[in-house]
């Protein structure tokens, strides 16, 4: 418990919780609320956006002016120039003309500048204009008032002279070779500036002196206050950062979980002491609070969009599968009070996973199908729809200001609670938990250990199922859990699969292997099958709530046929009654006594010759009476009430199971 809240605290947000919730279009309900120092008035988001946007169209993209481009690209093209022209076996006397000429125009063309253009930067294939960098002097221009490479080439073709043609096509096919851009968008300088830009904004609009009336008692919270009572939030929670004591806040923290936490503890051990007494199980329970806590404080830090992305509904369903109802309630209250406190409204949280979470407890009775978690989800969520169209009708009057992008989070936390049931096996298997679908799962006569009881000992297998049957019936008439029961009533004999011939249900001869051992020995082989089952139990990773019964369906009563045998025939000699007597523990709960009374009946219900309505009720009568005087139900959870309810289930079934029919009078 301690370490649970150690570490619950230990993650928590530590700044002062502001201590006004408000709504926009909501009456201030408060006294009157004077500032206590001065602040500046937060532009709302869509303003910030907006000048955001304003001040990135007013930053022109920087291009920048290369001069070793042209430099590079001249000297390239005279020297091939003399190559060309005399591969081209032109006229010595007209090649210095024609190459002053072409380089006069190349270094016009450069001068003016050849820009690369940038697709992001035109619209609809139109002119931009941009900032011209050149010697670190930024120039406006546009990009019509240079060339490009193709303009560049046109620019040569029209206006480059020569009366031999030839020697044209030659000197523009050369030119367009060394027609390279010079001005050149630079990126991460455009960015810079932009950052520069944006980072220079300012996020206020205004100013809230210090004594000044913020919003008074009784009026609308329109957008100006809204604004304004944003504003003073922040900048609480930011002075209180800095003047507040986290110290304190901790201690605040440690009280508040810390109480919490003692009331699931003062629950358990008023209402579930078996819980309380049950270490593993406890600290199942802590466990699951402290990783949604964990949670929530991993989404306060990352700044998740909203906090309704956690599912907080899958607390209850998992304490609901494993454990009951009231637990769950009781367990998903105290998580979302504490969660109430670290998230904005509040209250609207609250109510909002307070209602889902009671539908998901009330949708999961008892975890049978795996249809049933997606029914649960699909009512989760329908709880969810109805609670957000209420509060968005309730804050805006109308259907269409619904912002309906604000329901994804709850999608989101719906699919996230289907993870409850693989958390559901995972935490069965480490805490030793069991489940319904556990419990299916055990039941399935076709699953390995059952499969070998009735190969092994058939007789055994069929009491087995007759007793499940009996029980399962008695204990959903009175009140229990009628999965485990059936569960126990088909593993309570397991043992027998060691010696099944020396059991009588197993036995196909009149003859018995008891009839060559001592009475004693004979005792302890059946007694045996007890710790032989416990044993097989164990290793095969059953419960051990259904293990108990094992333990449990004897008692410790006596193997009374063989120690009355050697009493009969053994009267001098001394009796040593715990031979003959199983080492229990007495049933302790409803579920484990019903199985003792099934068994036994069952049992003796075969050795009945002729059975009628009458040798029938005797026999259940004598049966569970002799239980009764024996003290094996003492620490059972059975009323004089449940027992009549059992003998009259028991008596119904087996004149069911032998066709017993009563006899009407024939009148002629």
């Amino acid at each position: 418990m301690v370490v649970c809240v150690f570490v619950i605290t230990l993650y928590l947000p530590k700044q002062p919780r502001f201590r006004y919730e408000f709504e926009k279009g909501k009456t201030w309900l408060n006294k009157d609320l004077i500032s206590p120092f001065s602040f500046a008035i937060l532009k709302t988001s869509p303003q910030v956006v907006t000048d955001k946007n304003d001040a990135l169209n007013n930053v022109l993209p920087i291009y920048k002016y290369d001069e070793d481009v042209f430099k590079g690209q001249s000297e390239a093209f005279l020297n091939e120039f003399d190559v060309k022209w005399k591969s081209n076996a032109f006229a010595e006397n007209e090649k210095e003309g024609a190459k002053q000429a072409a380089f006069k125009m190349l270094q016009l063309v450069y001068n003016k500048g050849i820009i690369g253009l940038t697709a992001k930067h035109q619209k609809d294939g139109k002119h931009y204009d941009f900032s011209l960098l050149n010697n670190n002097v930024s120039v406006k221009s546009n990009s019509q008032d240079v060339f490009t490479t193709e303009s560049a080439l046109d620019y040569f073709k029209t206006n480059y002279n020569s009366i031999n043609s030839r020697v044209k096509d030659a000197v523009i096919d050369l030119v367009e070779s060394h027609l390279k851009p010079n001005i050149t968008f630079d990126e991460g300088l455009t960015l810079t500036v932009q950052n520069s830009t944006v980072n220079s904004l300012s996020t206020t609009k205004g100013m809230v002196q210090k004594g000044e009336l913020i919003v008074a008692k009784g009026s609308i919270i329109d957008d100006e206050v809204y604004q304004k009572l944003l504003s003073y939030k922040d900048a609480y929670e930011a002075q209180t950062k800095t003047i507040g004591d986290n110290r304190l806040v901790y201690l605040g923290q440690v009280l508040l979980v810390g109480f919490i936490i003692t009331l699931l503890m003062v629950f358990l051990f008023l209402f579930r002491k078996d819980i309380f007494a049950d270490n593993r199980q406890l600290s199942l329970l802590l466990l699951v609070i402290t990783s949604m806590l964990l949670a929530l404080t991993w989404a306060i830090k990352v700044n998740l969009p909203s906090l309704y992305y956690i599912p907080f509904c899958i607390v209850p369903i998992i304490i609901r599968i494993l454990f009951d109802t009231r637990l769950a309630l009781n367990l998903h209250l105290l998580v979302i009070l504490v969660a109430g406190f670290f998230v904005p409204n509040s209250f609207e949280f609250v109510f909002y996973q307070t209602t889902a979470g009671m539908v998901a407890i009330y949708s999961i009775k008892n975890l049978i199908k795996r249809e049933q978690l997606l029914m649960s989800a699909s009512f989760i969520l329908a709880a969810y729809f109805v609670c957000f169209v209420g509060i968005a009708l309730l804050r805006e009057g109308s259907f269409k200001q619904i912002e309906w992008m604000n329901f994804l989070p709850f999608i989101f936390s719906v699919l996230l609670s289907l993870l409850a049931y693989p958390l559901i096996y995972a935490f069965e298997r480490v805490f030793g938990i069991t489940s319904d679908v556990a419990l299916i799962e055990l039941t399935n006569t076709n699953n390995k250990l059952l499969r070998e009881l009735a190969f092994k000992a058939p007789g055994t297998f069929q009491h087995s199922l007759q007793v499940a049957n009996l029980a399962e019936a008695a204990i959903f008439k009175i009140g229990g859990n009628s999965l485990l029961v059936r569960a126990g009533a088909l593993y309570h004999d397991i043992g027998k699969m060691e010696n099944p011939q020396y059991f009588i249900e197993n036995q196909n001869t009149s003859t018995s292997p008891h009839d060559k051992l001592p009475y004693e020995q004979s005792a302890q082989i059946i007694i045996k099958h007890v710790h032989k089952g416990i044993e097989i139990t164990r290793k095969n990773k059953l419960p051990e709530n259904v293990i108990d019964f094992i333990r449990t369906h004897h008692g410790n009563t006596r193997v009374d046929y063989f120690y009355q045998s050697f009493l009969k025939n053994s009267p001098e000699k001394f009796v040593d009654e715990n031979i003959f007597r199983y080492p229990g523990p007495i049933p302790f709960s409803k579920e484990t006594g019903v199985l003792m009374l099934a068994d036994s009946v069952e049992a003796a219900s075969r050795s009945l010759k002729n059975p009628d309505a009458q040798s029938i009720n005797d026999l259940v009568e004598r049966i569970i009476n002799y239980k009764l005087e024996q003290d094996q139900l003492d620490n059972c959870d059975l009323t004089l009430k449940d027992l009549e309810t059992i003998k009259l289930i028991f008596k119904t079934m087996l004149m069911s199971i032998y066709h017993v029919r009563i006899d009407y009078l024939q009148t002629t």
